[in-house]
Parts: C-alpha cells; structure tokens; sequence
C-alpha cells in the first residue's frame, strides 16, 4: 500500500496541530499555584483539539481502508484479467486453431477490424476473413459478437475471487 505524500504530510500537520493545540490547552490552564484552572475557553478549545484529534484518527483510518479496497481490487483485476486469458487459451486448444487463426481471434477478440488485422499481420483482408470463418466454425458461432460471449460467459458463471467468509 503506497500512501500519497500529499496525504501523508496533511496528516503530520494535522498531528503536529493537534499537539500545538493539546499542549497549549494545558498551558493556559495549568498554574503552578492553583493547579488546573477550568475555563469555558479552555474547554471550548479542549474540545475543538480534541475534534482534531479523532478527525486525524478517522482519516487516518479511512485511507488506510480505501488503500486496502485498492489493493484488493488491483489483485481481482489481476485474477480477471488471468483467467480470461486461461479460458480463452483453453477454448483456441478445443478448438484446435491453427497459430495464424488464434493470432486473428484473439486481435478480433480486441477488437480489431479486418483491416487493422490485416495490416498487422502483413496479409490480405480476404485471408483475415479466411481464417475469422474458420474460428466461428470451429466456434460453432456465428460472429465475433457471439464469439466474445462466449469466452466471456465462463467468466460470469461464478466468481473470479473467493469472498471472505
């Protein structure tokens, strides 16, 4: 978990404040002679002190807990983005594509058009479609549309990350 410095430091002057504030309080309640003297000024400014402490508190803890909900959402991006890649590997391996057929599904399955594909691939747009009408087939689907459901759907049928209990 890596903490903005920005945050950081509003935090350490905030902290700082509040030991300025708590310190002071206690100064100019504080006689040698009679002790600690009550004040509704001292109390009022006791209790603005001790509103910045628990704010500290709580600000603290709230970024420590969305760091945490980031952290958490980065490592489930991670496992999507694995396993994706694992069903989509499985399904060229069921299909038993040719290497020049899984290159093309997997740039339609980005979302390439025949062209784009073509020209990446150094190869004519009828070749593209050549090889696309062999994955649909092979499929058993009938457009790219159908195709990314497909590989999608797996995906959707059940949790990606275990949930705590």
């Amino acid at each position: 978990m890596k903490i903005p410095v920005f945050v950081l430091v509003l935090i350490v002057i905030q902290a700082i404040s509040a030991i300025f504030f708590l310190s002071d309080v206690f100064e100019d309640g504080y006689s040698s002679v009679t002790g600690f003297m009550f004040s509704r000024h001292l109390a009022v400014e006791g209790m603005a002190t001790l509103g910045l402490i628990f704010g500290i508190i709580f600000e603290a803890r709230y970024l420590l807990e969305i760091l945490r909900r980031n952290a958490e959402m980065d490592r489930n991006m991670r496992v999507a983005t694995g396993a994706l890649n694992d069903v989509i590997t499985e399904y060229f391996r069921d299909w038993s594509l040719t290497p020049s057929e899984k290159d093309v599904a997997m740039f339609a399955i980005k979302g390439m058009s025949n062209q784009e594909i073509a020209g990446l691939r150094a190869s004519s747009e009828g070749t593209i479609k050549a090889h696309l009408n062999a994955v649909f087939r092979k499929a058993g689907v009938s457009g790219r549309n159908q195709l990314i459901s497909l590989l999608v759907e797996d995906l959707m049928a059940q949790p990606l990350v275990e949930t705590p209990q």
